[in-house]
């Protein structure tokens, strides 16, 4: 469904209330990113109870009821989750793994909100959700007939959006601090092969057990129930995020020349986090044309040359990552990697 437009959880909600009482949605998106949650908001947000059904999980019969004979005529009956006498939200959770029969049991319900004999109360809303194919997800494809009948869209994690539910919802402030400064790690592509992986809901399964273990938490347990969650990559910087704030390492001390690096063998975690921090603020703050640079961004760039410097006798793969892409694809200024790869020599030398 590459074509449907992406919205994020800040839009979906608008265009929701806009469309869906007149026009049944798709939305489409990968495991974790809040596509349920949504819904409910939406359902909640317009007086009306949501009602789930789990498309994985129904048979032909769960949609269009069963059989009952009545004056010596059968009329199917359809179940009370569906058959209601005032209007609700009906959210087809994987919708697109149903089975075929499945799908054609939903054709008139999703299309002329009618079951049989039954209508839907007026003023119902008919919203389906599913995962994409290359998720590693349980899906079917959706036949064209049911396809036709609604309006898709995408949604995407932002982490605009997720912090700001986050602060709304008071998650564990260390959850919230380390996504706030790797806003990247937000969300990251399902495996092909069985691992868990970084989504908001990875991070606020993440947040609520770190409450429920409370302030007495060590790091083993965060590395534990991290790496019971997220991305590999992700867990080990978020264990050595905590242990960073354990032992008052701080990437602004560091640029003002208060700390230095962290050397020690045992801190080799707490310094490869700190050269990914420091990377993706030079990449945030560094403009694309150099003439553009403030007072600020010139003394931040300095500064951060002799870092690298300072870096690249401690360890000169860390010293290297700094001019790597980072995840998300974002690099350096090309007028930055070029200075300072000039400045490297003379500053080594004057170092020395």
């Amino acid at each position: 469904m590459e074509s449907a437009q992406t919205l994020t959880p800040a839009t979906l909600t608008p265009f929701l209330l806009n469309v869906a009482p007149v026009l049944p949605v798709f939305i489409w998106g990968p495991p974790g990113i809040g596509k349920s949650a949504l819904v409910r908001e939406f359902a909640e947000s317009v007086g009306l109870p949501c009602v789930s059904l789990l498309g994985s999980q129904l048979a032909p019969e769960d949609i269009i009821g069963v059989p009952q004979i009545v004056d010596g005529k059968s009329r199917f009956c359809p179940p009370t989750m569906i058959a209601r006498d005032e209007p609700y939200c009906l959210f087809l959770d994987e919708l697109n793994a149903c089975s075929q029969e499945v799908q054609k049991a939903f054709y008139s319900l999703v299309l002329d909100r009618r079951i049989g004999e039954f209508e839907l109360p007026r003023g119902t809303i008919v919203i389906g959700a599913g995962n994409r194919a290359e998720d590693a997800a349980i899906t079917r494809p959706l036949s064209s007939a049911l396809i036709n009948r609604l309006v898709h869209v995408q949604l995407r994690a932002s982490a605009r959006d997720w912090l700001e539910w986050a602060n709304r919802g008071a998650l564990n402030e260390l959850v919230v601090s380390y996504v706030s400064q790797r806003s990247d790690h937000l969300w990251s592509k399902p495996p092909k092969h069985e691992e868990p992986f970084s989504t908001p809901r990875a991070w606020t399964m993440l947040g609520a057990a770190l409450d429920a273990y409370g302030p007495a938490v060590t790091l083993d347990e965060i590395n534990t129930l991290a790496s019971g969650l997220l991305t590999p990559a992700h867990a080990r910087q978020f264990t050595a995020f905590a242990k960073l704030r354990e032992r008052e390492h701080d990437l602004s001390a560091i640029l003002k020349g208060d700390r230095g690096w962290p050397e020690k063998p045992d801190e080799r975690d707490i310094l490869y986090f700190l050269v990914q921090q420091l990377r993706d603020r030079l990449i945030k703050e560094l403009p694309e044309d150099e003439t553009k640079m403030g007072r600020e961004t010139r003394q931040l760039a300095a500064r951060a040359k002799e870092l690298i410097v300072s870096l690249s006798r401690i360890s000169t793969e860390l010293a290297q990552l700094l001019v790597t892409e980072a995840e998300s694809g974002a690099t350096l200024p090309a007028w930055y990697t070029i200075d300072l790869a000039r400045a490297l020599p003379r500053l080594a030398a004057q170092r020395s």
